[in-house]
């Protein structure tokens, strides 16, 4: 799969089609892989913007069967879809200024529009503040450069001008922006730190999933052991550095060495012993270069109460 949860590089999605998905209407592919609603899906269909094998896909009932190359352009999204402004979302907000806003996200929600999203998002609420993101980037997640999932809480920095965008893109393209993540996981690593160097993409077995496959996409994480408990069950508390940016890359990695986040019932994180309401991983540092200024800027937020409480409960 060529997107990641860096967004500025998603507006074109190109995927082999895996053997979960074979047999599948076009519209259903397209809605999973590019992440829009069926009836986004259908107008990609309509302006010419899916192919499969380098061919147009002219109707969406048409099926895939494994081994064929789909591709959306996903800039090509039709207007209706575009995400509106909403008022009522709790912001906090980390820094700004006229070109950037760093946030600190919440558990629970959702980074865009998508599939079963099309509102109650950090888009919606940040247009709300700022109008002007509508013309950052891709306008289906206008300002986004990169995303944290639902679950997972903590820094995230939005261009709140094209300019800002594409100097985003370009420093997340160079993996030149320093994201560092706490993460609460069953058990302890052998090593006291490791470099994760596994192929992430789509999981065979089940369209919903990401999984290291062989066909995937390089990835690499790194980490390191800050503490480790042993009651009530044995766990440990790991800095994760990202050097790739993948869809639940770090997630999908610890749970390849044995070591799902806690809470993480879609990767084997859901376990007795320790009781927790989401995967337990946050974005605890940011740094890039300032869009405008070019000086290197950073931003540190400490765990949210949750994982914290948690935490201290473990000996």
């Amino acid at each position: 799969m060529t997107n990641d949860d860096t967004l500025g590089l998603a507006r074109r999605v190109t995927e082999e089609i895996p053997a979960s998905l074979a047999d599948v209407r076009i519209d259903r592919v397209v809605s999973l892989v590019a992440d829009v609603s069926r009836s986004a899906a259908a107008a990609l269909i309509d302006a010419g913007a899916v192919t499969v094998d380098g061919v147009v896909v002219v109707a969406g009932k048409e099926r895939v069967q494994q081994g064929q190359t789909i591709t959306v352009d996903v800039s090509q999204a039709p207007g209706p879809e575009l995400p509106a402004a909403q008022q009522g979302g709790a912001l906090d907000i980390v820094y700004e200024d006229d070109t950037v806003v760093v946030v600190n996200k919440a558990a629970g929600v959702v980074v865009h529009p998508g599939a079963g999203n099309r509102d109650g998002t950090l888009v919606n609420f940040l247009l709300d503040r700022y109008p002007e993101m509508a013309s950052a980037g891709d306008p289906m997640r206008p300002g986004i450069v990169h995303r944290l999932d639902a679950g997972t809480t903590g820094l995230m920095v939005v261009a709140r001008t094209a300019a800002a965008y594409e100097s985003l893109v370009t420093q997340m393209t160079a993996r030149s922006v320093t994201r560092v993540y706490s993460a609460l996981v069953w058990g302890i690593p052998a090593s006291v730190n490791g470099v994760i160097d596994a192929p992430i993409g789509r999981d065979h077995r089940d369209v919903t999933r990401m999984a290291v496959v062989v066909d995937g996409r390089a990835s690499r994480t790194h980490y390191a052991l800050e503490q480790s408990f042993h009651t009530p069950r044995e766990a440990s508390l790991l800095e994760c550095r990202l050097e790739t940016g993948r869809t639940h890359q770090i997630r999908v990695h610890l749970a390849s060495i044995g070591h799902p986040v806690v809470g993480d019932a879609q990767y084997g994180g859901a376990r007795a012993g320790i009781r927790a309401g989401r995967p337990m991983l946050h974005a605890r540092e940011l740094a890039f270069d300032h869009p405008r200024t070019g000086e290197r800027v950073s931003f540190q937020v400490v765990v949210p109460a949750d994982f914290a409480t948690l935490v201290a409960t473990l000996s």
